[in-house]
């Protein structure tokens, strides 16, 4: 609930802050142009007449600026873009407009706020990203070499690809023209630079999963089947604060529910949302598909329970039975087998915030 004296929207860019500011006893407007310094945006929010409330839109720019304003002791909210109400008739957009408008909606409460993440979870985040990145570079690189060997009649046919036995048959492959050699080497290069970025980010990730502030919660998570300890701790540093929500509502933020267009006795729903954070949704999806096999308790997974609280290891084994008993069912009634997996997913999610919110 708005209490403070002066409502501040700040519309940040990489080059400029476009600020305006409103005091609700005088009804006066101020306006500024900054440059994008925190002391300097702090510094002109503390001449406003106080105390004072700000927010800024989530963007590019990062969190630093809330922070700062935090730590200088005055009430930040970082908006959430999609959530910001504009009318629908308003053609003209400018920075100084958005920042009135952004101070106008704090003051009327009407900021939908995201969640500041800490600095250590904001770390771990470009760590997991950096890996989502190569993921995405690799599946390029191993496409154009796929590609330019098909144009040119060159199939392997010696078992699955991408394995050692096919690396070494790719290192083997000559062309008559120097040209297209020349090609062939540039896209198998890219291919083996990928997986040596990403086998040391995998490093990387492994050892801040044994030991840090994620530890726990990477290990509880990934007694699940189909989340290993990489989507395990990818989910951890990704949602971050688990408490924020219900095993009911982590389905909804992380779009897996359907969309809905009901108005009076009809009822329609389609697609799912696929609102909130893409990568968290993906790593679920993939770690859905694993629940369609007989559930059995291999090696790995035992290797994992092994790591995790009893609580865990009994709680983790009722979501496998009953993630596999659901998926049969679906399947017996004949359900896609995409629609199967996104209802999985939206089912483990609630499974993944039951054991992170475990004590």
């Amino acid at each position: 609930m708005f209490t403070e004296r002066t409502s501040a929207g700040l519309d940040v860019h990489a080059r400029s802050v476009a600020a305006c500011a409103i005091d609700t006893k005088t009804g006066e407007l101020f306006k500024e142009r900054l440059v994008p310094s925190n002391d300097i945006v702090v510094e002109w929010l503390r001449r406003l007449p106080g105390p004072v409330a700000v927010t800024y839109e989530a963007g590019p720019t990062g969190f630093g600026l809330a922070r700062a304003i935090t730590t200088a002791g005055i009430r930040c909210e970082v908006a959430a873009p999609s959530k910001l109400s504009r009318p629908s008739g308003d053609r003209v957009k400018t920075d100084a407009r958005d920042a009135v408008l952004l101070a106008r909606l704090l003051r009327n409460d009407d900021i939908v706020s995201v969640r500041v993440p800490t600095i250590s979870e904001e770390a771990a985040r470009d760590l997991v990203r950096a890996r989502e990145d190569v993921r995405g570079d690799l599946m390029s690189a191993r496409h154009r070499v796929s590609k330019l060997l098909l144009r040119h009649g060159r199939v392997y046919y010696g078992g699955a690809a991408w394995t050692g036995k096919h690396m070494e048959w790719l290192r083997r492959m000559r062309f008559d023209q120097p040209s297209t050699q020349a090609a062939h080497d540039s896209a198998f290069e890219a291919v083996e630079f990928a997986v040596a970025r990403r086998a040391r980010l995998d490093e990387a990730i492994a050892a801040m999963a044994a030991d840090s502030e994620f530890t726990a919660v990477t290990r509880r998570v990934s007694c699940l089947r189909g989340v290993s300890t990489l989507t395990a701790f990818a989910l951890a540093v990704e949602i971050g604060d688990w408490d924020r929500f219900t095993g009911a509502t982590i389905g909804s933020y992380l779009g897996l529910v359907p969309s809905e267009h009901s108005s009076g006795g009809s009822r329609r729903q389609g697609s799912i949302t696929k609102a909130g954070n893409t990568h968290a949704r993906r790593l679920l999806v993939e770690a859905a598909w694993h629940h369609k096999p007989h559930y059995t308790v291999g090696p790995t997974l035992r290797g994992r329970w092994e790591l995790a609280p009893e609580a865990a290891r009994v709680r983790a084994h009722q979501g496998n039975q009953r993630l596999h008993h659901r998926w049969n069912s679906y399947d017996q009634r004949h359900k896609k087998h995409t629609v199967i997996t996104t209802a999985i997913a939206r089912e483990l999610a609630g499974w993944c915030w039951s054991l992170a919110t475990l004590e």
